[in-house]
């Protein structure tokens, strides 16, 4: 991190501790939902669309499709969590404040919402990775590994939230991030039809995308093969995730300390 930002500390822990015990007051709603949102869709995407597109390469619809329902899970579940529940925090309920009258600095404030927000990630993402399981959708045991880079996701878009968090003036900016960045990632990144099929040069635009490098590594790992450019997909996630934490941190302190 650069000299004149905060280092985070481990008290970004208590922070992670803290929203876990407040997600756990409903907690029974939010499984609920993770389970039965993603049975809807690989029943019906994997199954009834799965019927009229048959197998994409060596792999059924069925597969092809929950990967990339989990990896953009991974991606909305840590956006939802970082905008509405860390804009909630900072301006609504003032929970930002009330920490940093403790020993915790922005730091550590930062560092926990987006840390927070891959959990919450790694909880959807297992959720789904359950029902798909059991519909057969991720065989073999090295669909397991898929789950770590669920996390390393949540914590990329998690990152970048909390940059549109910081410079947010209310709910309904939110829209702008969804329309011109989240939804084009939902439906360009490979979610439900392999890159390969885009145009040359919107490939080379989707391949600077996070999400591209997400599929890229949970599809072959839920699958059961072992992932082609392993470094170059982790290297360019740890980038993003390196690069929207201090860029967070940063505005997140000019915008709560005066």
């Amino acid at each position: 991190m650069p000299r004149f930002l905060p280092r985070p500390t481990l008290g970004f822990i208590q922070i992670v501790r803290r929203h876990f015990l407040v997600w756990r007051k409903t907690s029974a709603a939010s499984l609920v939902g993770n389970l039965g949102e993603p049975l809807l869709y690989l029943t019906g995407m994997g199954y009834g669309l799965g019927r009229f597109v048959g197998d994409i390469g060596s792999l059924p619809y069925l597969v092809f499709v929950a990967a990339g329902i989990l990896s953009a899970s991974s991606m909305n579940t840590a956006t939802f969590e970082a905008l509405y529940g860390g804009f909630t925090r900072m301006t609504r309920q003032n929970t930002y404040h009330a920490m940093l009258a403790t020993p915790l600095g922005v730091a550590d404030v930062v560092l926990g919402e987006v840390v927070w927000a891959a959990v919450k990630s790694l909880f959807a993402g297992l959720a789904i990775f359950l029902v798909g399981t059991l519909l057969g959708a991720f065989p073999g045991p090295q669909a397991w590994l898929a789950l770590p880079v669920v996390f390393l996701a949540g914590l990329v878009f998690g990152g970048i939230g909390m940059v549109v968090t910081a410079i947010s003036p209310g709910y309904d900016f939110f829209l702008y991030y969804f329309t011109l960045v989240s939804t084009p990632m939902f439906l360009f990144c490979g979610v439900f039809y392999p890159v390969a099929s885009l145009p040359e040069g919107v490939q080379t635009l989707v391949a600077a995308l996070p999400l591209t490098h997400v599929v890229a590594l949970i599809r072959p790992l839920g699958s059961g093969t072992p992932p082609e450019d392993v470094m170059v997909h982790l290297g360019a996630l740890l980038l993003f995730a390196l690069t929207a934490y201090p860029i967070a941190v940063l505005l997140i302190k000019r915008r709560i300390i005066v």
